[in-house]
């Protein structure tokens, strides 16, 4: 019986390309041997992508007889991702390559009262000056990914959280702007992807966010989770007894956010008479040992922990990843999580329960998107569209 496998079905000349990317193809014969496809559909496939600068193929070594030894790796300058990690008080921009690599970046602050269409607007100015920069002759751009502070209506990319951009049509925007293919989803749903992706192992993983508001990404079972319409996580504006009747500004009250969200925190503080210019200093006082800050960071946690022990009773996972302006102050803030998790749920879904510090850089929002628009547009199907790719019912 022969070794060679069975060729089978949807070997598209956008798979052959997806098996690069993923690199469990680094060759021709690697093609041939995973498919099943001939030598001469192989090339048929390989050449194409070729022609279409998406691949190249480069010799790994000298030649011992024959035809040398090559291989086959994505092109990162065929194209370009323009990234952009939007949130409540402040942006990250990047232009990207094929691979996800950042090109150049930048970072700016949201002014307070800026309407969602303003945030918009900003954020597709800044990565127009950030192609300026590049210069003429650049790659061509393939997509636009953007993770906004809310929750996103997955079928249409608008933004529908009046806490964040307001109802903004946010893929509608881009695409207009850069007349490519847009990826939105809320920002705590990429950095929970961007999270996943160092933790393989954790297949149910919670993604607390807690900046200028609160939120969490979730991994379940493997998958994130978006929910019916794309909202789940708001647990910022879950009611909460201890902020009694405080007007959030979701428009309701008694909100999570009213007691531990950063803009409350900041509100808090200068009440206590300490003005300070946004939630980092509150955090570096809370590191420094201040005692009014490491009073306001620990019972953020507290609050939190409270809403955050329903969700680990729910889903029972296997780590609390924290992230956002408020983790830097993670020991006070994790402390008061764990006080308030570990008093309301069960031991049963505590025993073996991780609450950690974000591992991922603080580049990881625009990676997360760009990696997000990457896994669209790289698709096999999308490929295949592009360049008129061979369809996997070409004889082989």
């Amino acid at each position: 019986m022969s070794g060679r496998p069975t060729a089978t079905p949807g070997v598209s000349v956008g798979d052959v390309f997806a098996s690069v990317r993923a690199g469990t193809a680094a060759t021709r014969s690697d093609i041939a041997r995973l498919t099943g496809l001939s030598r001469t559909a192989v090339t048929m496939r390989v050449e194409q992508l070729l022609a279409h600068g998406l691949i190249t193929e480069r010799a790994e070594g000298p030649s011992t007889g024959g035809r040398p030894p090559t291989r086959l790796a994505v092109d990162p300058r065929a194209a370009l991702i323009l990234a952009a990690s939007v949130g409540a008080s402040r942006a990250q921009v990047a232009v990207c390559d094929l691979i996800g690599q950042p090109l150049t970046g930048t970072e700016f602050d949201i002014p307070d009262g800026h309407s969602g269409q303003e945030v918009l607007t900003a954020v597709a100015d800044q990565l127009d000056r950030l192609l300026a920069e590049l210069g003429p002759g650049t790659a061509p751009i393939f997509g636009v990914g953007i993770g906004v502070p809310s929750a996103v209506d997955m079928t249409t990319g608008h933004s529908m959280n009046p806490a964040g951009l307001g109802e903004v049509a946010v893929s509608e925007f881009f695409a207009e702007r850069f007349g490519v293919p847009v990826r939105v989803d809320s920002d705590v749903n990429v950095l929970a992807l961007s999270e996943f992706t160092h933790r393989p192992d954790a297949k149910d993983l919670l993604l607390l966010k807690v900046s200028t508001g609160v939120g969490v990404g979730i991994i379940a079972g493997g998958a994130l989770q978006r929910g019916a319409w794309g909202a789940a996580g708001e647990i910022g504006h879950i009611k909460v007894p201890a902020a009694a009747d405080r007007a959030c500004r979701c428009g309701d009250r008694g909100c999570l956010e009213t007691v531990a969200a950063g803009w409350a925190l900041l509100e808090q503080s200068a009440t206590s008479g300490h003005h300070l210019t946004g939630l980092p200093q509150l955090a570096e006082r809370a590191v420094a040992g201040d005692p009014d800050a490491l009073r306001l960071v620990r019972a953020a946690g507290r609050s939190i922990g409270e809403v955050m022990a329903a969700a680990v009773n729910l889903l029972n996972p296997a780590v609390i990843v924290i992230c956002g302006d408020l983790s830097q102050a993670a020991d006070p803030l994790i402390a008061g999580l764990r006080e308030r998790i570990y008093q309301y749920s069960s031991a049963l879904n505590t025993r073996t329960l991780r609450i950690e510090a974000a591992t991922h850089a603080a580049s990881a929002g625009v990676d997360a998107c760009a990696a997000m628009i990457l896994d669209h547009i790289l698709a096999p199907a999308a490929i295949n569209t592009r360049i008129g790719g061979i369809p996997a019912s070409t004889p082989r």
